[in-house]
């Protein structure tokens, strides 16, 4: 019963074993790229980038339907185009990179739903939205593997003026860093990883897999390389859970992926290493 529940559909069928690589591929790479993220005090602008892709996504899909390079080229160029934009906005007005990032985010939502309205059906439009995770074929899990490899890369590249930008940018100034470089690269990655998401979550959960892991790993481990690695090892896990119970029930894949991490995301916070269970248990008790 144990192996038809967890590993039978894995060993069975082509699809579901795509799915779960892609998974890992993402976690992979949006795992450490979420942390930094959240270390940032930067979620919700990941979660505007990740709707920043869209009108990107739809453009390609309206040229080439359902294409992969052409939605992902297209969510590149636009999801990098918004990232750069908001951040001139921010530097060069009074108002603030949270709000530009939100005014840019609305505007891509409503423009990338009215390009893919113009030419596909609800189908499409659904599959834009949340994604196809089980219908992952070979080109595009080469894709996402190549965007996981080369975060990877790149991390380990940037990772010192990177982390020392993240948390003390004054610091990087005075010795001469190029901190907007440093910032631009991150960037990069974060809109890499979310176009690499968009494939298979689609562009509105395509940070769920990169922010909720993270935010879980927070409560494992305390150091930035422990919670980086924790946050792969939950990305995973709510891709075997996530498929395993989509699988078993027949509910899209998607959003049950996404909920997955967020019950580990709720387990973690009740008893974690540094949990709201364990606190309490390990507070000290006042000598009379």
């Amino acid at each position: 019963m144990a192996y038809d529940a967890t590993l039978a559909p894995f060993v069975e069928f082509g699809f579901m074993r795509r799915a779960l690589v892609a998974c890992m591929a993402l976690g992979l790479g949006s795992g450490p790229v979420g942390v930094l993220l959240m270390l940032r005090r930067m979620s919700l602008v990941g979660d505007a980038m990740s709707h920043a892709v869209l009108p990107g996504a739809a453009v390609g899909f309206l040229i080439a339907g359902l294409s992969l390079p052409a939605m992902g080229l297209g969510g590149l160029v636009v999801g990098l185009a918004v990232a750069l934009l908001s951040g001139l906005v921010s530097r060069t007005t009074a108002v603030r990179e949270d709000a530009s990032f939100a005014s840019f985010y609305l505007t891509s939502l409503a423009a990338g739903v009215l390009i893919v309205s113009l030419k596909g059906s609800s189908v499409d439009l659904l599959h834009v939205l949340f994604g196809t995770i089980l219908a992952i074929d070979q080109n595009a899990l080469y894709l996402i593997a190549g965007i996981s490899s080369l975060t990877l890369v790149l991390l380990a590249l940037i990772y010192r003026p990177l982390v020392m930008e993240c948390f003390d940018p004054g610091f990087l100034r005075a010795v001469g860093g190029r901190g907007h470089l440093y910032h631009v690269l991150f960037l990069l990655l974060v809109v890499l990883n979310l176009v690499a998401g968009f494939q298979s979550l689609g562009t509105l959960m395509a940070v769920g897999l990169m922010m909720l892991p993270a935010v879980a790993a927070r409560f494992w481990a305390v150091s930035l390389p422990g919670m980086m690695f924790s946050a792969m090892l939950v990305a995973f896990l709510a891709g075997i859970i996530g498929l395993n119970i989509s699988f078993h029930t027949g509910v899209a894949s998607g959003p049950t992926i996404v909920l997955s991490a967020s019950g580990i995301y709720l387990l973690s916070f009740l008893f974690g290493r540094l949990g709201i269970v364990r606190q309490r248990l390990s507070r000290p008790h006042l000598a009379g």
